[in-house]
């Protein structure tokens, strides 16, 4: 006899440390509905998100390279699912909600635009005046309004803790603005682990990547960033037969896995001090807890100052990305000049949406190679170069 949803969350309860956010603790869906079934409410949110279209797009966005670019590139759903197995393996050891963790790490790009942080900055500017484009409240958007596949409501209606993961997450490059329905100063901590484990792989495969296209060389790496150095010497002296491929791999998994124990080591040692009892205590308190120690934040900024010098900014990188986001623009201009075009293709979204935000939501919503594809339908001019390749 298979366990129903109330058991399995009941034994969840059971197994999780006070200050985890409990599904049978949720603030709920926006919209009524059942939890029947054998799965928790956070497991039915982790397969809603899965199964939406959004997600499934995310293997044409671009990570850090023009999608299409290269077979072991990793792309944005790349991206995605590493960040979901990271976040798995520090909750599991800080004794938080897994399916939570992962829910949040597998929707948390689910609004990125196409060509990255490029496209994000072209669709900001275009929007400057119509409450400007920011991907995690446009991922907040995806799951509340755009995905449309049930019939009693808009959106996935997933669970508040899951949207407030979404809204709040916040690493380096991502700062959230404070909402009215999401005004604690903290997510909780399964957010908090997502949004670290997002700039750890980040950080670190997106250091894989720059070595597999050749624009990043171990030599430079070896002079110039010590956590690479470190993990570097590490892995030579246990496995000096090592081939040059599996040598990288592993250096990379060693770095992983060093950032891993550190944030779980740091974070248990946080929580000790602040002894929180339950999830809106993290909430409450202003300081997250989810961290690195100092020593390594200090090591982590030298590395992503390395990547954007040497990586995020190399001409090979952000020449074409940059190219590749302006046909957005000539694609907004063209929507905005016959807007009847756009309107008929989304006839389900309310009225009250703005000619401007339909326009935003659809190119958001596209892939690296549908805007091309579609700007050449259009006879719009882009930069045919730039194009990735037809599958």
């Amino acid at each position: 006899m298979p366990l129903s949803h109330r058991q399995l969350e009941w034994r969840e309860s059971e197994r999780l440390a006070p200050f985890a956010q409990r599904c049978l603790e949720s603030r709920g869906r926006q919209h009524p509905e059942s939890e029947e079934g054998s799965r928790t409410r956070y497991q039915r949110d982790r397969d809603r998100i899965i199964h939406s279209r959004a997600f499934r797009r995310l293997e044409y966005k671009t990570q850090v390279f023009l999608n299409g670019s290269g077979d072991h590139l990793r792309t944005r759903l790349t991206h995605t699912m590493e960040v979901a197995a990271i976040s798995r393996n520090i909750a599991r050891a800080l004794q938080l909600n897994e399916d939570l963790t992962e829910a949040i790490s597998l929707a948390h790009d689910l609004g990125h635009s196409p060509f990255g942080h490029n496209g994000e900055s072209v669709l900001d500017e275009l929007m400057a005046e119509d409450g400007g484009f920011e991907h995690n409240r446009q991922s907040l958007r995806v799951v509340e309004l755009l995905e449309q596949k049930y019939p009693a409501f808009p959106g996935l209606n997933l669970c508040w803790e899951v949207r407030e993961g979404l809204a709040k997450h916040q690493t380096s490059y991502d700062l959230p603005e404070q909402t009215e329905e999401f005004h604690f100063q903290s997510p909780c901590l399964e957010a908090q682990v997502s949004n670290l484990a997002d700039e750890i792989t980040y950080y670190s495969h997106d250091l894989d990547d720059g070595l597999e296209s050749g624009l990043l060389t171990e030599k430079s790496l070896l002079q110039n960033v010590a956590i690479w150095a470190h993990a570097t010497k590490e892995v030579d002296s246990r496995y000096p037969q090592a081939g040059q491929e599996c040598r990288r791999y592993f250096v990379v998994r060693c770095l992983i896995d060093r950032e891993v124990k550190n944030v779980v080591k740091t974070t248990e040692a946080n929580l000790v001090r602040r002894k929180p009892r339950s999830p809106d205590d993290i909430r409450l308190d202003p300081e997250r807890a989810v961290n690195y120690s100092p020593e390594l934040q200090e090591l982590n900024a030298e590395l992503r100052d390395f990547l954007y010098r040497n990586l995020y900014y190399h001409p090979a990188v952000h020449g074409p990305n940059l190219r590749a986001a302006s046909t957005l623009q000539s694609l907004f201009r063209f929507y905005l000049e016959n807007p009847e075009q756009l309107e008929k293709r989304h006839p389900d979204l309310p009225p009250s949406v703005s000619i401007k935000r339909l326009i935003c939501d659809h190119l958001a919503g596209m892939t690296d190679r549908s805007v091309f594809s579609e700007a050449k339908k259009l006879g719009l001019r882009q930069n045919e170069s730039e194009a990735p390749p037809a599958e």
